[in-house]
């Protein structure tokens, strides 16, 4: 699933705004600092629906990936999208975030800038927003960086997504100081669409061509137009303290289960943990020792 979710033909977001969204209008700038190219936002139409639409960008050429950082939004991005955000309240318009992002920018500068503040703030002021928000992970769901632009009323990953804590490679270093191990590290984090579900975490999950978004991308950005127009019908009945009211109820849940639940879940957790570390050390047992 990560590496279908980072396939380099697979959509990214200037993908989905050229097919999915009519009289997309650019919007620059968080007002504070800079403009960054990792976040994208703008106005624009998803079937009959006006929306503010944020997302991740991740560049296709390298020129473009270096543009965009990878990916990897500076706080001026998570900024800028509150700003916008803020802006479609104003106007009565329904969000629509879509992430693919490997994580936050780490570096000095970021940190220097208030990453984490940034960030934080979003999940505040996304949790009381007016409107209706509708996130989907359409690729990598990193993070913290992930989050800085995915809490609404509903969250909707693609079928080959992942969403997670940490990168399965960030993992295995920590866990087994090996690289090498970031597939047991994958299975050990339970980061994709269905495990997801299985858990809470995400609401719906968005089915793939057979073998992935990349083959064939009109299919799946279809698929992301036909949910995002279901769910605003949706949401778009619902007044505004009901609105609030269900997304408060959404987001306490999260991370909240029954006793007998949560016990078969840890063993299950365990379980893995445990076939995982019994292959890693078989692994290390048979590799020829150093000369």
């Amino acid at each position: 699933t990560v590496q279908v979710a980072r396939h380099p033909k697979r959509p990214l977001l200037m993908d989905y705004i050229s097919l999915m969204v009519k009289d997309f209008r650019e919007l620059h700038g968080d007002r504070c600092f800079g403009d960054d190219r990792a976040m994208v936002t703008g106005f624009g139409h998803i079937g009959r629906n006006r929306v503010m639409l944020i997302g991740q960008n991740k560049g296709r050429a390298m020129k473009e990936k270096v543009a965009c950082n990878f990916g990897c939004p500076n706080p001026e991005g998570y900024r800028k999208a509150l700003l916008k955000m803020k802006l479609a309240e104003k106007f009565r318009l329904p969000v629509v975030t879509l992430i693919d992002t490997p994580g936050a920018y780490p570096g000095v500068g970021a940190e220097e800038r208030g990453q984490a503040q940034a960030i934080a703030v979003n999940l505040m002021e996304m949790a009381r927003l007016t409107v209706p928000v509708v996130c989907i992970v359409i690729g990598e769901g990193g993070s913290g960086g992930a989050l800085g632009i995915g809490v609404g009323d509903r969250l909707a990953m693609l079928e080959f997504a992942y969403y997670s804590v940490i990168s399965p490679e960030g993992c295995a270093g920590i866990l087994w100081r090996d690289g090498s191990q970031a597939p047991a590290a994958a299975e050990a984090l339970r980061l994709t669409s269905k495990e997801l579900k299985q858990l809470g975490l995400v609401d719906a999950v968005i089915p793939e061509p057979l073998g992935g978004a990349h083959r064939n991308i009109h299919d799946t950005v279809f698929s992301v137009e036909q949910y995002v127009t279901r769910t605003l019908t949706e949401l778009s009945r619902l007044s505004t303290d009901v609105l609030l009211e269900r997304r408060y109820e959404r987001l306490r849940k999260i991370g909240s289960v029954d006793a007998g639940v949560l016990e078969a879940r840890t063993a299950a957790s365990r379980d893995r943990i445990k076939a995982a570390v019994g292959a890693a050390k078989r692994q290390s047992d048979v590799m020829p020792a150093e000369v």
